[in-house]
């Protein structure tokens, strides 16, 4: 489960000081697959950098199985996040010297996963995303669907218990983004991950089990369609 309690964050300079999120709380069980929606500049990716421990907010905490992940140091963060948290965003960023295969080996090599072990996890991965026959195609010779996919192969490879997703159909085709909303929903229901996407796509918005809608700093849960 995710926890969010009394996040906010405030951004500095020396003129000025502007507060996106404000008192924020609310919790996402696990399995869930909640939108986060609103508009440009509302602090979506803000919000999702700080649950994924890529930010801190200005007071507040983030719970992760109980686990305050604002307490942890450096180190211990990033740990935790390798382990636990799978990012996936608009731009695939993946490494275009790297195969499909090699880009999705990186999180489990990151820490220590033995080269076999990393490289057979990501063969069963790209099966699953329906591009093992593109294993050995560099991002270049793939399509912007298919590097999305191999982008959520990746996200998945140390088997995280949460996925955050910042826009990652806001490049893709309504047929892509229908596969790409598919794969998600069957990798879900074996794996029980929590899914937290950030969207301005309403198809993919009323896809998903629930929304939190940001608006003004804060956020509410509303059930049903867009």
């Amino acid at each position: 489960m995710i926890k969010i309690q009394n996040i906010t964050k405030t951004f500095k300079n020396d003129y000025e000081e502007l507060t996106v999120l404000k008192n924020i709380s609310f919790e996402i069980e696990v399995g869930a697959k909640a939108a986060l929606v609103g508009a440009s500049g509302t602090g979506k990716t803000t919000l999702l950098q700080i649950i994924g421990g890529l930010d801190k907010p200005t007071s507040g905490s983030i719970f992760v199985d109980g686990q305050n992940i604002n307490e942890m140091k450096e180190k211990e963060l990033s740990r935790f996040r390798s382990e636990n948290i799978g990012f996936v965003f608009q731009f695939h960023h993946l490494l275009p010297d790297f195969t499909a295969i090699e880009n999705v080996m990186i999180p489990g090599l990151v820490v220590k996963v033995p080269q076999k072990k990393a490289a057979q996890k990501a063969a069963e991965l790209l099966e699953e995303v329906g591009l093992i026959e593109r294993a050995k195609h560099f991002p270049s010779e793939l399509s912007g669907g298919e590097r999305q996919r191999v982008a959520l192969a990746r996200a998945l490879l140390n088997e995280p218990n949460i996925i955050l997703a910042d826009e990652p159909t806001g490049n893709l085709d309504s047929a892509n983004t229908k596969l790409f909303i598919e794969t998600i929903f069957r990798i879900s229901a074996v794996k029980k991950s929590i899914f937290l996407v950030a969207t301005h796509d309403s198809a993919v918005a009323n896809s998903l089990d629930y929304r939190l809608s940001l608006s003004d700093g804060t956020i509410e849960r509303k059930d049903g369609k867009l």
